[in-house]
């Protein structure tokens, strides 16, 4: 049947409206705070250096199943800054899907306006070195930092040389102590964990409409001075560590010696949790002979269908 006159004005008149309608969700995106995940691996990867393992094989035969170190970018869209949250070997890689998603977003992709550091081990603060002479040659990037942290980085090459040229400029960080950066507060919290070069810390971060705990590494809860299930309590969003699924994961080595809480027991310590508070717990930081690497994995499904979430690598969340 033919339209007449008034139903082709009509339907101009709604094409008109719905353009009009993504403009204003475009311009409400453009005021946001997200943070997006750029790595859900432990500090080597996945897979992992000279891994020949059955954990390892498929992710050297297909790329698109590897996965980066851990970190996690906050996009404040309405102050037009990037800050990162850790600086790992992946680093590279890492800045590239960032720089991809801030172009999307319309957000400047030449500079960094900070990078958080939780502690000295190699996945969490090697990727320095890209911000170097040999490199990008930045200019002052704020790197935060506890204080033995900073110390550490001052003390000892090549870091200090990075100190040295201005390439990154150091801002000690304290205990608990907020810092207000454009749209978002950070506060570092101070966790237990294999502290040989510095302290370690997790970070609370605080958005316009949500807050989010981002806490990678830590040895087991029952180490720490406060109560997990309580600091869930107090955020929207929680990334925590998940990096071995269970005993035994690691044939021949005492895991003793690199403690973190298994998923299975934290899963137990979790259990009682109603299905609102476990729905924002995402693991994270997983080793690469972690099953929850490998999809359609049990490991992977006990998770899900007892009400978690794991975190994926390029997700993105709304603060």
């Amino acid at each position: 049947m033919p339209f007449n006159r008034l139903q082709i004005l009509l339907f101009i008149a709604c094409l008109h409206s719905l353009s009009w309608n993504d403009s204003a969700i475009n311009r409400v995106h453009a005021q946001e705070v997200t943070v997006v995940i750029l790595g859900n691996a432990q500090d080597a990867g996945f897979p992992q250096a000279n891994c020949r393992k059955d954990c390892c094989k498929r992710a050297w035969q297909t790329p698109s199943d590897r996965r980066f170190a851990t970190c996690i970018a906050i996009l404040d869209a309405k102050a037009g800054k990037r800050f990162l949250f850790e600086c790992t070997p992946h680093f590279p890689d890492q800045l590239h899907l960032l720089n991809r998603i801030s172009t999307e977003q319309g957000l400047p992709t030449e500079t960094l306006d900070g990078i958080f550091l939780t502690h000295a081990h190699i996945g969490h603060y090697a990727g320095l070195v890209h911000l170097g002479r040999e490199v990008m040659g930045t200019k002052s990037v704020p790197v935060h930092v506890m204080p033995r942290m900073r110390n550490f980085l001052i003390s000892n090459g090549p870091w200090s040389q990075l100190v040295q040229l201005k390439n990154i400029t150091l801002h000690k960080l304290l205990d608990r102590t907020e810092k207000q950066m454009g749209n978002i507060r950070v506060t570092p919290i101070l966790v237990p964990h294999r502290d040989e070069f510095s302290e370690t810390v997790g970070f609370r971060v605080q958005g316009p409409n949500r807050s989010l705990l981002f806490l990678p590494d830590i040895d087991k809860w029952e180490k720490w001075n406060l109560n997990i299930n309580k600091e869930i309590a107090k955020v929207d969003i929680a990334l925590v560590d998940g990096t071995f699924f269970g005993e035994g994961e690691l044939p021949g080595r005492n895991m003793k010696e690199i403690p973190h809480p298994f998923i299975q027991e934290s899963l137990q310590r979790f259990e009682d949790l109603p299905g609102s508070e476990k729905e924002k717990i995402h693991f994270i930081h997983f080793n690469h002979t972690n099953p929850v690497l490998q999809n359609g994995s049990s490991a992977r499904k006990k998770i899900l269908d007892a009400g978690f979430r794991i975190a994926r690598q390029a997700q993105t969340i709304r603060l």
